[in-house]
This record gives C-alpha cells, structure tokens and sequence, in this order.
C-alpha cells in the first residue's frame, strides 16, 4: 500500500508534453498507488466548470480510469481555485481543503497547496482572501466564458509583472509560518507545493524531528512523492 503525491502541473493547452507527461505518469506510477494526493494548480487556468475543452474532458477520462484502481483527492491552488464539484463528480475524484491532516502510515501529515505558509507576500494573500470570497466568485462566474477568459489572462499578466518586482524571499514561505501552523496541528510531516522549490527539510517541532517536503512544479522535470510503510521520497523524471 502506497500514497502519491502531485502538484503545481500546470496543464495548459500549449504544453502538450506536460500533459503527455501526467498521462503516462498516472498510467505507470499512479495506478499502483492506494490514493493520489494533487495538492493545487492542477491547471494552470480554471474558469469555471462549464468551460469545456479537450484538455479537461482528456483529465476527465484519465482520472475517471484511475479511479477504478486509485482513490483520487483533489486540493484546490491558487491558478484553479473555481474547480468545482461538477467537474470533480465528472472526473472521479474528490475536493478536500487547504489545510488537510491525515494519520498515514504512522505519520501525522499536513497537507496544504502552499501559498497559505506565504505571509510575507501581503499584496497576494490580499488578493487571495478576495478572490476566495462567495460574493467574488458568483460575480465572475455569472460573466461569459470569452469575458472570464479575458479577465483570468489580464490577471496573470498581473502577476507575472509583480512577481518579477518581488524579492525572492517574499515569495517562498515564511519560516516562522511553516513551524506556527506544524505546531498547530501537531503534525511531524508537512507537504505542499506552490513555491516551485522542491526540496526536503528538516525541522524540528516542539522538541521533535519533522519535515517539510515541497513538490516541485513540471516543467523539465514532473515531480511526486511516494509515500509508504517503508519510505517517504520525493522523486522526479524526465519530461521531454
């Protein structure tokens, strides 16, 4: 018996081989696993569920496949937040929140997306907690696809230009953070993602070795951990 976990795939229509790249990974790796954990920006867009697009109907089918073998959870970042329930009972898997803890294989686990740990960053947890809100989140859905479309490519032009003006301690995670909310719950393995760091630390809560393993993001390379009685590895391949 054996837990994945993934984050921070981005798929995008002109990526293909990021796509080909989950396909196969879920076909070869995935499957042989009791659950699949994918821990945020599964997409690297998500307006809404009733966009469809032969991206999503291609994650439909292939996380409907897995499901038969797979228990399949789902934790929304900050590129998808506006995947909703529709999408996930078509595709097979099921929404959990961002803070989720779970006792595996003797492990008391944190899982989170990543950008929660990101305090210092004060202008996108702002913008977070809007775009979080049942108010904003009815207006923008209520609009037309073409003008969500507009709306979600204006706003990564956003980001894109303040993240290239931001030092790069203010977008990895607050250290202070990491140790306050392991604390919090008690935890001796926190997973996530989003800071597109992947590396595994060692810290030490309340007097106890623990750990903080972050997912890389799937560019050059896809990146999962593997999670069983015997180990606890984050690994990575090729993608070509």
């Amino acid at each position: 018996m054996a837990f994945c976990f993934i984050s921070d795939l981005h798929l995008q229509e002109d990526r293909p081989e990021i796509t080909e790249a989950f396909i196969s990974f879920i076909e070869d790796k995935a499957s042989k696993a009791e659950r699949l954990y994918v821990l945020g920006d599964f997409f690297e867009t998500w307006i809404g569920d009733d966009d469809e697009s032969p991206l999503s109907s291609l994650v439909k089918e292939t996380f409907l496949n897995l499901s038969k073998s797979t228990d399949i959870y789902t934790m929304h970042g900050n590129r998808d937040f506006l995947i909703g329930n529709k999408f996930a009972e078509e595709a097979g898997f099921i929404l959990i929140d961002d803070l989720k803890k779970e006792e595996m294989f003797g492990h008391s686990v944190l899982l989170m997306h990543g950008d929660l740990l990101c305090i210092d960053d004060i202008d996108y947890q702002s913008f977070r907690t809007t775009t979080r809100e049942a108010a904003w989140r009815e207006e923008f859905l209520s609009k037309s696809i073409i003008d969500r479309k507009k709306i979600a490519s204006k706003l990564r032009a956003i980001s894109k230009e303040a993240t290239g003006q931001k030092k790069e301690a203010i977008m990895d995670v607050s250290q202070d953070e990491v140790l306050r909310i392991m604390k919090e719950f008690s935890v001796n393995l926190l997973i996530h993602g989003h800071t597109h760091r992947p590396n595994v630390h060692d810290v030490n809560v309340n007097g106890i070795p623990a750990k903080r393993i972050v997912l890389g993001d799937w560019d050059t390379h896809g990146w999962f951990v593997w999670l069983d009685n015997d180990s606890c590895e984050l690994q990575k391949f090729p993608i070509s």
